[in-house]
C-alpha cells in the first residue's frame, strides 16, 4: 500500500494515505517526498514552497490560495489557506466520452414495480403526507392505529433495561453509577406478516411547512409532494389537509396535474375542517388508506431493464478520503448506468463550486451550460446577501477529517458525476426529463438533498460517508457507502457497502463499482434490505429555499 497520492499531475498537494512521520522519506512514482512535520491520514501536504497568495491545486483544479509562507513537505490547514475558485464561462463543450466497458451487465436486469405511465421503481410505497403542519399529530395517529396491524411495526434489534435503573434509582444509587449501569439487551426481531405483502411500507412524513411564511415555500411544497407522488417507488397517497392553509388542495392538484397529466394513482384528501370530530377524521383517513392499500397490493414486481434505474448521487459527513475512494467508484457507477441507458443525477450545488467549469464543458446543450452557471450565480448571491458563502461550506468534521476549502471538498464531491456528458440541468423539484447524467439543484444538506433527489424521481441514493450518517429516505432506499473501512467495521450497522479497499489498493475503482452496481441491482429487486431500510431512517425535510449549504 502506497502512504500517499498524487491525485492529479498538476497537483502541488499529496494525500496522506496513513500518518506521517517528520522526516520520514516518502517513495511516490520514482520520487521522494520528506514531510517537515507529522501529517495525519487524509490530510494534504505541498510539495513545493510557496508564497502567500499562491494558489493550491487538487484534482487539477484550484482548490485555495496561500495566507501565508507554506513550505515543501508542510500540511495545508485553515490557518495557512483560504478557499478560492476558478471563474467559469460557458464555452465551446467537449462531450466526447469514452464509455466504461459494461459487457458484463448488458442484458441483466432487475425486479422491478412498472406503473402505467411507463416508469419503473424498485419499491411499493403507500404515502400518508401533511399539506400543513398541524395535520403532522394525526399523521402520527394513524401510523400508530396502521403500522403495527399491517405488518409494517419494526422492532429494534435491541432493547434498554430501564427497570433496571428504576431499581437501582430506588436503591440510593447515585447518578455516576447509573450512568455506568450496563442496560443495553440484544433482541431478536419478532417480524410479523404484512397483510398487504406486495406494498413494502407506509410511510408516513412529517413535516414543519405549507403555511406560514411566503407564499413560494407553499407553493415548492406542492410540487415536492406532487414528486414524491409521481416517483415510481410510490404507488399512491393519503394526503391531510387542515383546509385553511396555505397549501391547498387545489394548488398540489394542479402540481400533480402539470407534473404528470397521465398520473392514475389512487389518492385521497382528507379535510379535518370538514370532519364531524378528530375520532371520524382519524377513521376517514384510515378508511381511505386500507382502499389505496388494496390497490396497490396489485401491483407486483416484474424483470425489468437496467436502463429504468434512476441513481441519486449524495455525500454527507464527508472525509479526506471520500474523494479518492467512495466518490469516484459512486462515479464509475453513474458512468456505468449511462452506458447501459440509465439516468444518475448529481446534486449539491454547493458542493460543485470550484469545478463549474469542468462540469459545463460537458453538458450537452449550451442552454444547460448556461442554466448551470446561473443557478450556481443566484444561490451564490443569495448565500452572501446574508453574510455567508459557498467558502462556509465545509463542516467542522470535514475540516477536522481533510477538507479544509470548499472547492477542495466540491473537487471530491464531484467524482460522484463520473465523467459521462450531461444531458439536463434541473431546478429544484423539477422532474427527470432524460436519460443520461443529470444535475439537480439543491443545498448540500444531506436530508434537503435526499428529500429533493426523491422528489425529482431518483428511485435508488447512493451515500458516500467518510466519518458516518444514517440518513435515509421515506421512499427511495439509500445505500450508504464508506470511504475507508475503519468506518465500515466501526459502524456495521450504519454502512452498506465499504470502498476502503480502493485506499489499501486490494481493490481499483472499477473492480468495485462492479460490485457496487451488482449490490443496487439486488436493492433494486427488494433482495437486499439496506441498513437505512432497516432502522426506518425515514427523513425528510422539504427546502424552503432560503439560505442551507
Amino acid at each position: 500500500m502506497n502512504k500517499v497520492l498524487m491525485v492529479h499531475p498538476s497537483d502541488n498537494v499529496m494525500v496522506a494515505l496513513t500518518d506521517l512521520h517528520a522526516s520520514e522519506t516518502i517513495h511516490y512514482e520514482g520520487k521522494h517526498f520528506t514531510p517537515i512535520e507529522p501529517i495525519k491520514a487524509k490530510h494534504k501536504f505541498v510539495i513545493e514552497d510557496l508564497e502567500i497568495g499562491d494558489e493550491i491545486m487538487m484534482y487539477g483544479v484550484l482548490v485555495g490560495k496561500a495566507t501565508q509562507k507554506i513550505l515543501k513537505g508542510q500540511a495545508i490547514t485553515t490557518g495557512n489557506v483560504k478557499h478560492a475558485a476558478s471563474d467559469v464561462h460557458v464555452r465551446d463543450r467537449r462531450t466526447e466520452w469514452v464509455k466504461p466497458d459494461v459487457s458484463a451487465f448488458e442484458g441483466r436486469t432487475f425486479m422491478g414495480y412498472h406503473r402505467n405511465d411507463g416508469q419503473i421503481g424498485t419499491q411499493n410505497m403507500w404515502l400518508v403526507v401533511p399539506l400543513v403542519f398541524c395535520e403532522n399529530r394525526n399523521v402520527l395517529a394513524a401510523k400508530e392505529i396502521l403500522e403495527e396491524k399491517l405488518g409494517y411495526k419494526k422492532g429494534r434489534d435491541y432493547e434498554l433495561d430501564i427497570d433496571r435503573l428504576i431499581a437501582q434509582s430506588l436503591l440510593g444509587a447515585s447518578a455516576m453509577e447509573l450512568m455506568e449501569e450496563d442496560i443495553l439487551v440484544e433482541v431478536e426481531d419478532a417480524k410479523k406478516e404484512r397483510v398487504f405483502p406486495n406494498v413494502d411500507g407506509i410511510k408516513f412524513l412529517l413535516h414543519d411547512g405549507g403555511c406560514g411564511g411566503i407564499r413560494q415555500d407553499s407553493d415548492t411544497l406542492c410540487n415536492l409532494l406532487a414528486g414524491y407522488l409521481n416517483n415510481p417507488n410510490v404507488a399512491g397517497a393519503t394526503f391531510l389537509s387542515l383546509g385553511c392553509q396555505n397549501a391547498q388542495v387545489e394548488i398540489l392538484q394542479k402540481a400533480i396535474h402539470d407534473m404528470n397529466p397521465a398520473m392514475d394513482k389512487p389518492m385521497f384528501f382528507v379535510e379535518q375542517q370538514k370532519s364531524a370530530s378528530e375520532g371520524k377524521f382519524i377513521e376517514d383517513i384510515v378508511k381511505k388508506t386500507m382502499a389505496g392499500l388494496v390497490e396497490a397490493n396489485k401491483c407486483e414486481r416484474k424483470e425489468a431493464p437496467i436502463s429504468a434505474l434512476r441513481l441519486g448521487l449524495e455525500c454527507g459527513g464527508s472525509d479526506g478520503f471520500s474523494g479518492i475512494s467512495a466518490n469516484p467508484v459512486m462515479g464509475y457507477v453513474s458512468d456505468m448506468l449511462v452506458a447501459l441507458g440509465a439516468t444518475p443525477i448529481l446534486a449539491e450545488f454547493p458542493e460543485l463550486n470550484g469545478v463549474e467549469q469542468s462540469l459545463t464543458d460537458r453538458c450537452v446543450e449550451e442552454k444547460d451550460a448556461q442554466r448551470f452557471v446561473e443557478l450556481m450565480a443566484l444561490y451564490k448571491h443569495r448565500a452572501e446577501a446574508v453574510g455567508s458563502g459557498f467558502d462556509a461550506n465545509p463542516s467542522p468534521g470535514n475540516i477536522k477529517d481533510g477538507l479544509i476549502t470548499d472547492a477542495m471538498k466540491s473537487a471530491g464531491a464531484a467524482k460522484k458525476g463520473g465523467s459521462s456528458p450531461i444531458v439536463d440541468v434541473l431546478d429544484y423539484t423539477e422532474q427527470l426529463k432524460r436519460k443520461g447524467l443529470n444535475l439537480l439543484c439543491t443545498p448540500g444538506n444531506d436530508v434537503e438533498s435526499t428529500t429533493a433527489l426523491a422528489g425529482s424521481g431518483a428511485t435508488l441514493i447512493t451515500f458516500s460517508t467518510g466519518l458516518g450518517t444514517p440518513t435515509g429516505n421515506p421512499i427511495t432506499p439509500v445505500i450508504k457507502v464508506s470511504s475507508n473501512s475503519i468506518l465500515a467495521n466501526r459502524m456495521k450497522d450504519i454502512i452498506d457497502f465499504d470502498a476502503g479497499s480502493v485506499i489499501s489498493g486490494e481493490d481499483s475503482i472499477a473492480s468495485k463499482a462492479a460490485q457496487m452496481l451488482e449490490y443496487l441491482l439486488a436493492v433494486a429487486s427488494g433482495e437486499a434490505e439496506t441498513n437505512a431500510m432497516r432502522l426506518r431512517q425515514d427523513d425528510f425535510i422539504p427546502w424552503k429555499r432560503g439560505i442551507s449549504l
